[in-house]
């Protein structure tokens, strides 16, 4: 369903908050509070830490993020792949400059992003286009929405916060270096990713990519560092471990959790299972599909008991105030056992025709749930395959889905990173995830009782 987002300073946006997960309401949250508020600081933007706002996320993704209004916000994921204080001062250094830049203020000159409400089949042209506008707009109604207000910062605005961060390092006393380390950590983990998405369709936005090539910062950021001539090397290792160890990694199972192409959720007792090619991304009410076939969401709704009605209103939503949506025959079938039905649309834009397809399904007298998918017209539907995949879990297969988390262990003699890897909750690239996760390269050793990171079960 479409929502309208306004953004405006000083006003703590709830609608972004939820997007992402929501307030890690942990231990950490309190650590991760009083580091942000003594390099937010430095910025000149107040002298009163209290003015400024720190959450930690409970999101999967690796993301940083500052808004106009003293509001920062940095993911939990993020945090698993920093290795001291001195890093998680870094990223939110980083978010803080692009404030105190006003970047913000004038990307929003350029987009003007505001209230917003679309009719699907218009944003359905701009994804399947590649316009860039419509584009994004569709990702505001797909469920990603409150992301695009940390894309699309030019690289001269990069360059400038990264700048302004290694500055507030150094003013927080702080080893300014951290902010180079802490970029090739990312670049690492852009790269790890990219080569597991060869084998594994999970797609969402991570810190990395939404700074542009963070590998060729690295070496800016290291000179930048020197440039200013402080000799501080508190990087507080070992208290951000301590802080760190127990954090959630990867899904939350009380938001659903994507293993490769599939997604489950223990509480809902359902999962189904995406084509090859398209990637998902899991928001709080939704997990978005895409790939260049097409695009779609899966989320719940208001249920009376009839399906048609049901699929009725999900396209009035769709729809929103722009127009109404020429909705076909409504179509009964059973997929897995579950009552269900279909109907598509033929929508007319700018540039093209796409087919809205909805998809839904009865789970019991007073839930169901579908699929809204957006695809060329007349060129047939690639989430065939998905739509006939929903089916309920077991209560065995529910229980199965099991949190993850970061452990922080001690190196015991003999142990080596190959020896310790194995211990990883994944069932593929253990090794390459441990070197990542701990800023290791794949000859270096490791000594007994340095401090290492595992993602384990929880």
């Amino acid at each position: 369903p479409t929502r309208t987002v306004v953004w405006t300073a000083g006003v703590k946006p709830s609608p972004l908050l939820a997007e992402f997960g929501g307030a890690y309401n942990a231990p950490q949250a309190a650590y991760v509070t009083r580091v942000g508020r003594r390099i937010a600081v430095q910025s000149g933007l107040s002298n009163s830490e209290s003015d400024f706002t720190i959450t930690l996320l409970n999101s999967p993704v690796n993301n940083a993020f500052a808004i106009p209004g003293g509001y920062v916000y940095v993911t939990r994921q993020l945090t698993g792949l920093m290795n001291d204080e001195a890093e998680l001062a870094s990223v939110l250094g980083h978010e803080v400059g692009h404030v105190a830049a006003r970047h913000s203020a004038k990307r929003n000159q350029q987009s003007q992003l505001g209230a917003i409400g679309v009719l699907l089949g218009t944003i359905g042209a701009g994804l399947l286009t590649g316009s860039q506008q419509i584009g994004q707009l569709a990702q505001q109604v797909l469920g990603t929405g409150a992301q695009l207000w940390v894309l699309g910062y030019s690289r001269k605005q990069e360059y400038e916060a990264d700048d302004l961060g290694v500055e507030y390092l150094a003013r927080a006393g702080y080893d300014p270096r951290a902010s180079s380390t802490m970029l090739a950590s990312l670049a690492a983990q852009s790269a790890l990713d990219q080569r597991l998405a060869r084998t594994q369709a999970r797609s969402a936005p991570t810190w990395a990519s939404t700074h542009p090539d963070p590998a060729s910062r690295v070496e800016r950021a290291a000179r930048m560092a020197d440039s200013i001539g402080s000799r501080s090397t508190v990087r507080n290792r070992d208290a951000f471990l301590a802080a760190l160890d127990g954090t959630m990694y990867d899904d939350d199972p009380k938001q659903g959790v994507i293993e490769g192409n599939s997604f489950r959720h223990p509480d809902l007792r359902l999962m189904f299972t995406i084509p090859q090619g398209f990637g998902m991304a899991n928001g709080t009410k939704a997990v978005s599909i895409s790939g260049n076939g097409g695009q779609g969401q899966f989320s719940g709704g208001r249920f009376t008991g009839d399906l048609q009605s049901y699929i009725a209103n999900v396209f009035r939503g769709l729809a929103g105030e722009r127009g109404q949506i020429d909705v076909g025959e409504v179509r009964r079938t059973t997929v897995n056992g579950l009552p269900a039905a279909y109907a598509v649309a033929r929508a007319a834009t700018q540039s093209q025709q796409v087919d809205v397809t909805v998809f839904a399904y009865q789970f019991g007298p007073g839930s169901a749930y579908h699929f809204a998918t957006i695809t060329p017209a007349g060129q047939g539907n690639p989430f065939g395959s998905m739509f006939q995949s929903l089916r309920r879990l077991s209560a065995a297969e529910a229980a199965a889905i099991r949190p993850r988390k970061i452990s922080v262990v001690t190196v015991k003699p003999g142990e080596t990173a190959a020896i310790l890897s194995r211990r990883m909750a994944y069932g593929t690239a253990q090794l390459d995830r441990f070197l990542t996760l701990n800023a290791l390269s794949p000859n270096q050793p490791l000594r007994p009782g340095q401090k290492v990171k595992l993602v384990v079960y929880g």
